[in-house]
Order: structure tokens, then C-alpha cells, then sequence
């Protein structure tokens, strides 16, 4: 097995083992770190579908990060896909009218993210000791609703670190703010940050690439990472899934090993895709990703005509975490189509202007949207055909799939890529399926749907809306880095 090497996607110079990369988050310059070459599975698609996800998921993490002994990486795996998730498959595919569903929401906060995130601390806390690292590691995450909890509820206690998350102030459902806000954790805190989710990112990146802030806060002890998918901890975890869906199809008897089929993930910030196109690169059998974006269609608008421009209007949609209009990782994609030189030139125009165009154009990617009255039928449609309640981010990509259906040819098996539990959504959800409950309050309508769907409350939610709240913050965007020194003294 061959060493990975993580480089930058603005300068290749920069150049780190994994467990170095997992610490520092993102470069120097702004960039993020991308493997110098992508690792190719030697076991066949026979091997991997006898293995439960655990053993799976350490065949794949084991490629990439190569620093780490198995028996640290095992370590990793075992204590973060645990009896946190509520069934043994931890990430199932199921089948409802005739289309394949990757449920990743079994974790403790009913959102894909606590499958990457469940098992970064365990990484970053392995590579501080094998970096002899002895400062506390402090964990700035902007969120769009998501990713927050999930962080929170992985770094939450942990020895050797804080986490500090940022919402946007309006910008996440009810549930999601509730799940953040009463977060217990002697190392937590949680803050809403005026403006919507790129000026939260925005705001947190500027800090990873402030020098003066770096050394001012290094003398005191400490050092920055991130829990977002800039941090390649985050995204590489993600990889598994993808391999573990097609082998359950093969286990199934819905496949042979070997044929090819296709994914549609509801895409924001562009990590959950690009997992998947990672795990393509190393020889999984996909024919096309589809790239489901809502109203703020700023990726689909990419693939259809290779410009990206985020000089829009900023749409508040019943699928928050993907009101995105800087998908972060797409750097990632676009330095792997073209070069670091180039990459560097195109996030500089994107910063002065706000846009950029490139000519390379990954094949295997489509791009498709939905907007919300699409993204309501679609949640009618499930319900009504299977008796199967989707929440509004899979919507989004159930409805771009059958746009996809209609304007092509393509028949390919697909699986959907089912990101979170409708009771994180629960109001729009319910109004979806009827109009009745618009007006109805978020929290109690969960246990309209309850009998809905025939799916008890998840514990993770379940009177949520008693719970004490901890956090109150509210930080202006131009005052981030006094709030973090704040934090921090």
C-alpha cells in the first residue's frame, strides 16, 4: 500500500501526512488539502459486500490515511459506528417504489453528518498524540444547520479541545437551532452569527488564514482546526458510504458486481458529492453523480454552462443546509480538473468578483435542481406511492432525479442519497403532505408525524422544545474573531 500524501489545491508545496492535514484543517493560503494521488481498492466488490460497515469503512480509510496504524484506525471506527445508530447496517439502502434510498440519518443527530462526524474526534485526537501535539485543539465550524450538532455532539467532553460552532441567525429550522442550542458540554459553545451560511463560512475561514491571530493564539496554547469538509478528516469518512450502498445492491441480488450505477445527492456545500466522486476515482462502478441543488442553483448553473457565479439573490428554502452559494469543496473538484496554479486564479476571481469560468468540465457529473413546489410534490409523491415520508433536502434530490429521468435516457440503477430524518423538518414536511399543518407549530407537529409515518419520534429529537437552553450568543459577522478571543481567554 502506498504512502498519501495531502497537498493543497492553491500550492502543491504544501505538503502533509493525513494525520498533519486532519490538524490543520485547511492551508495556509486559503486552499484545501486533496491527496496527491487517489488510492485504488484492490479488493473486489465480491470481498467488500461480506463485510459489515465498520470493516468496510476501514478498507476504504485505510487507503487514504496511510500514517495511521490499523490498529488506531480500528480504534477510530469501532468507537464512533457503535450503538449511537439505531441499526446494525448504520447507513441502510432501502427500497420504495421502485427507487433505492441511502438512509444516512441513524446517527445521534438524525443528519448524514454524524457519519463523518462521529468519527473525527476519535481522528484528530489519534493525530495530536502521533504529532506529539500538546496544545488544546479549538474546533471552528460554520453550519448550515447540520453540521453544527454533529460536531457538537462529537467534540462535546472531549479532552484536548473546544468546539465553537456558527449558525445563521434565521437561517436553520426550528428543530435544527434547538438542537444546538441546548447542547450541554463544559468545551462547547455556539453563537448565531448574523447574515446567512456563506458569511458564516466566510467568517470563520478568514481566521484559519489570519497569521497574526494564529500566532497570537498559538502563544496562548492554542491551535485551530475545523469539523466543516474542508477538513479532509471530514470528507474522507464520507467515501465509505458510497462503497457500502453499491454492495449492499450486489448483496441484494438488485446488481451484479460490476455494473454501474448512479447517485443523486442533494448537494450544498459540495462534500457529500465529492465523497462520492472520490470513491468513483478509486473504482467504484458509478456512471453519473447527479447534482441536486434547490433554488439557490449556483452548482447547477456550473455544470450546465461551467461558469460559477454567486452574484445572486440569497433564497431562503425549506431545505436550509443547502442555501449555499460558496460551495467550499468544489475547489477540490476544480483543482483535480485543471491545476493548483489555475485553481489559485479562479479563487482569487471568485473572491474580487464574485464569479469565475472554467472549461474543464467533470463528465461524470450532472447538475439539476428543484424548487420548492417541486420539492413539496415530491415529498407528496413518496408518501402517497409508498407510504414513505422523505424530509426536504432528499426531496430536492428525489425531484432532481425524475427531471433527470425525463430529460435523458438514462436508466441506470440510482440511489438517492437520503441526508437527514423529515423530523429535523418536520413543519415542512407535514405541510407538504397537507396544507393543514402550515400554521401548525414545528415542535408539535412531530407527533403528527408519528402518525404519519408510522416512524416513532427519534430519540435524539423527542421533547426537544422542553430542553434547557445553553447558548444564546449572537455575533455580528465583522466580529467574529473578537468573539473567538473572547471565547478563548
Amino acid at each position: 500500500m502506498r504512502d498519501i500524501t495531502y497537498i493543497g489545491t492553491r500550492n502543491k508545496n504544501y505538503r502533509l501526512k493525513a494525520s498533519e492535514a486532519i490538524l490543520k484543517g485547511i492551508c495556509p493560503d486559503g486552499g484545501l488539502f486533496i491527496p496527491e494521488e487517489m488510492p485504488h481498492m484492490e479488493k473486489s466488490i465480491d470481498e467488500l459486500s461480506k463485510l459489515n460497515y465498520r470493516d468496510l469503512a476501514y478498507e476504504v480509510m485505510s487507503l487514504f490515511f496511510t500514517d495511521f496504524t490499523e490498529e488506531e484506525l480500528r480504534s477510530c471506527i469501532n468507537n464512533a459506528y457503535d450503538e449511537k445508530f439505531d441499526t446494525k447496517e448504520i447507513a441502510p439502502v432501502v427500497e420504495k417504489d421502485g427507487v433505492y434510498f441511502l438512509e444516512l440519518f441513524h446517527g445521534k443527530t438524525i443528519a448524514f453528518k454524524d457519519m463523518a462526524l462521529s468519527i473525527l474526534p476519535y481522528l484528530m485526537k489519534t493525530s495530536a498524540k502521533k504529532n506529539n501535539i500538546k496544545k488544546e485543539i479549538v474546533i471552528l465550524t460554520a453550519t448550515s444547520g447540520d453540521t453544527g450538532k454533529a460536531a457538537l455532539e462529537g467534540f462535546a467532553d472531549v479532552e484536548g479541545t473546544r468546539i465553537i460552532v456558527f449558525y445563521p441567525d434565521g437561517g436553520v429550522s426550528p428543530v435544527q437551532k434547538q438542537q444546538m442550542v441546548t447542547q450541554k458540554g463544559k468545551n462547547v459553545c455556539v453563537a448565531a452569527i448574523t447574515g446567512n451560511f456563506d458569511d458564516a463560512q466566510s467568517a470563520v475561514k478568514s481566521i484559519f488564514t489570519d497569521s497574526e491571530m494564529i500566532k497570537e493564539l498559538n502563544s496562548k496554547g492554542f491551535m485551530f482546526s475545523s469539523a466543516n469538509s474542508i477538513n479532509i478528516g471530514r470528507l474522507i469518512p464520507q467515501v465509505a458510504y458510497y462503497w457500502y450502498a453499491y454492495c449492499q445492491l450486489v448483496k441484494k441480488g438488485k446488481i451484479q458486481a460490476g455494473d454501474k450505477i448512479n447517485f443523486t445527492v442533494p448537494t450544498g456545500n459540495f462534500g457529500n458529492i465529492l465523497a462520492g466522486y472520490f470513491a468513483k476515482k478509486m473504482g467504484l462502478p458509478v456512471n453519473k453523480f447527479i447534482c441536486a441543488s434547490n433554488s439557490n442553483k449556483v452548482l447547477y448553473d456550473f455544470f450546465q454552462t461551467g461558469i460559477y457565479d454567486k452574484n445572486r439573490d440569497f433564497i431562503l428554502t425549506v431545505s436550509p443546509s443547502m442555501d449555499i452559494l460558496i460551495s467550499s469543496n468544489l475547489e477540490r473538484l476544480i483543482c483535480m480538473l485543471t491545476s493548483q496554479e489555475e485553481t489559485e486564479k479562479l479563487m482569487k476571481s471568485l473572491a474580487d468578483n464574485g464569479k469565475y469560468s472554467i472549461s474543464a468540465k467533470a463528465e461524470d457529473i450532472v447538475g439539476e435542481y428543484a424548487d420548492e413546489e417541486e420539492t413539496f410534490t415530491a415529498i407528496r409523491t413518496m408518501y402517497a406511492n409508498a407510504d414513505y415520508v422523505i424530509d426536504t433536502h432528499t426531496a430536492v434530490a428525489f425531484a432532481a432525479y425524475n427531471k433527470y429521468l425525463k430529460e435523458s435516457d438514462d436508466d441506470t440503477t440510482t440511489v438517492i442519497v437520503s441526508t437527514a430524518s423529515p423530523y429535523k423538518f418536520a413543519k415542512d414536511v407535514c405541510t407538504a403532505i397537507n396544507e393543514k399543518y402550515r400554521n401548525m407549530d414545528a415542535f408539535k407537529l412531530m407527533d403528527e408525524l408519528e402518525k404519519i409515518s408510522g416512524v416513532k419520534i427519534p430519540a435524539p429529537v423527542k421533547d426537544i422544545e422542553k430542553r434547557e437552553i445553553l447558548h444564546s450568543n449572537l455575533c455580528e459577522r465583522e466580529k467574529i474573531k473578537d468573539f473567538v478571543r473572547e471565547q478563548l481567554k
